[in-house]
């Protein structure tokens, strides 16, 4: 393994010197990038439609193909799932990505050409390995095994000839895995891909807890409970006692400033690292790419194309975007994107916020669909994780979930938020939490601080703190256990808050 470890060290810095040409180049990668999609999907029915061979630029793009929501491209991706091809993009479309629709309650299906396999989600997972170890050249996380916590898939009950199939996008991922990199994972494909949640996390802990793991891949909310259970079974106090040689947890999905305190209790000491990643069923977008950063490094040449809906023009019919060479460092963009796997001008329902511009360097700010704005206060997911962390922080509070909504106006009665804690430490005192997180949230956000003045529109947030376990199980009532499935932080209904409050 230690020859090993040092061959794939040294392959892996071999991407670098493109990765540093599309950070010099990005507008010219990006150009090349559209004229290719767009050459490539011009014979297709959507090509046609909007006359993709007559389109030089990407003025002559914004014009000609409007932004599209996942329910209007639906009728070309439902047409797909029921065997039809060459609607979107020419090669063959066999999978689909199921995502967990948190905006709604019906799922998401994302198609998934083998383009986008290859060139995007496989060549994310290469790059993430080069970056860290061009971060950490003595790195030795490939001495062992990386363990990834994936989701399932099964075959498409809406297509007649049944050969294609959907699920999570981390299964798609590890069923088409190259040789290599199955090699060094764990796992076994058997257990990583069951499609029951409980009975696969209790498998999962009884055979990596045998094997030597070096790095661990997944959703910080997931890898938390398996974390948990392993130290449960082996009857220890830290996970490296269990696998001394744990290096490094690539994590995405949702912020991770809340785990962290919760993953340093787990793991203690100082030799773990945690390195973030902006991996969605879409596609891969972005990787940190320096130590004791948040920032994620826009990646430019894996067959997607970037434009971006300022705020203002979110809740427009008709929204009005800006390219990679326009955006403005510090505000708040909804992303559109166009990729190998025929997605034209999608709102992905994302929100980031450029940090750099040489190179472009983002953070996730939240979601489109995911905030709280019911008197004009707009508390983005990025003020709440923000306040939530800072509270647990100066309350020794450790958190494992969180959703917050609006409590609506009464007779006689102002409105306000009230947030559903669970904790794992609880604070040392909540009055205090309570104070520290809203007193945050007004430096971080001055329209809620403009409307908490005095009470005049919002009094002091409401929160309850629930058992251990409360979200596990509201989570596993709703079917979303596992995989990419997120509790919906924010909300501007009450649908979620009310929904778990029912269980108290």
């Amino acid at each position: 393994m230690q020859i090993l470890n040092s061959f794939l060290t040294w392959v892996m810095k071999k991407r670098i010197h493109q990765i540093e040409l599309f950070m010099k180049y990005p507008h010219d990668v990006q150009d090349e990038t559209l004229k290719k999609l767009l050459s490539t999907a011009r014979y297709t029915e959507f090509g046609q439609r909007y006359s993709f061979e007559d389109i030089v630029n990407y003025e002559d793009f914004k014009r000609r193909v409007p932004v599209h929501t996942y329910e209007q491209l639906y009728p070309y991706i439902d047409r797909l799932l029921r065997g039809e091809q060459n609607i979107l993009w020419p090669s063959e479309i066999k999978w689909f990505a199921k995502s967990s629709g948190t905006t709604n309650a019906r799922s998401k299906f994302i198609p998934v050409s083998w383009e986008a396999i290859e060139e995007c989600h496989y060549k994310g997972g290469k790059d993430l390995l080069s970056i860290y170890v061009n971060n950490y050249p003595a790195t030795k996380i490939f001495s062992g095994k990386g363990l990834g916590i994936g989701g399932s898939y099964q075959v498409n009950e809406f297509d007649p000839s049944a050969t294609s199939h959907y699920g999570d996008v981390s299964a798609l991922i590890m069923q088409n895995l190259p040789p290599w990199a199955e090699f060094i994972r764990t796992p076994s494909l058997e257990i990583a891909l069951m499609g029951n949640w409980e009975e696969k996390i209790d498998k999962i802990a009884s055979e990596t807890s045998k094997v030597n793991v070096a790095h661990i891949s997944g959703v910080p909310t997931w890898t938390v409970l398996l974390l948990q259970r392993i130290l449960d079974v082996q009857k220890k106090s830290s996970i490296l006692e269990v696998w001394p040689n744990l290096e490094v947890f690539f994590h995405g999905a949702v912020a991770f400033a809340p785990y962290r305190n919760l993953f340093k209790s787990l793991i203690p000491g100082d030799q773990m690292n945690y390195w973030e990643t902006y991996n969605a069923s879409e596609g891969f977008f972005g990787i940190q790419d320096q130590k004791n950063s948040e920032d994620l490094l826009l990646m430019l040449d894996y067959g997607v194309f970037y434009e971006f809906i300022p705020m203002e023009e979110f809740d427009k019919e008709y929204p009005q975007t800006v390219g990679l060479s326009d955006v403005e460092i510090g505000k708040n963009y909804a992303m559109v994107i166009s990729t190998n796997s025929g997605l034209w001008r999608y709102n992905i329902g994302d929100t980031v916020k450029f940090t750099s511009k040489s190179p472009h360097r983002i953070r996730i700010s939240g979601r489109t669909k995911h905030f709280i704005n019911a008197f004009g206060e707009e508390v983005i997911i990025e003020n709440a994780e923000i306040a939530i962390t800072h509270a647990c922080e100066k309350t020794g509070a450790v958190i494992d979930n969180y959703t917050a909504a609006p409590i609506y106006l009464e007779k006689d009665k102002r409105g306000g938020h009230e947030w559903i804690v669970e904790f794992k430490k609880c604070p040392d005192s909540m009055e205090n939490f309570t104070l520290i997180l809203d007193q945050t949230l007004r430096k971080v956000n001055s329209d809620y601080d403009s409307k908490r003045f005095q009470d005049l529109a919002l009094v002091l947030p409401k929160i309850h703190s629930v058992a251990e376990g409360t979200f596990y199980n509201w989570m596993k009532r709703r079917g979303k256990l596992g995989g990419q499935n997120k509790v919906p932080r924010l909300s501007n209904s009450r649908e979620y808050v009310d929904d778990i409050l029912t269980m108290l």
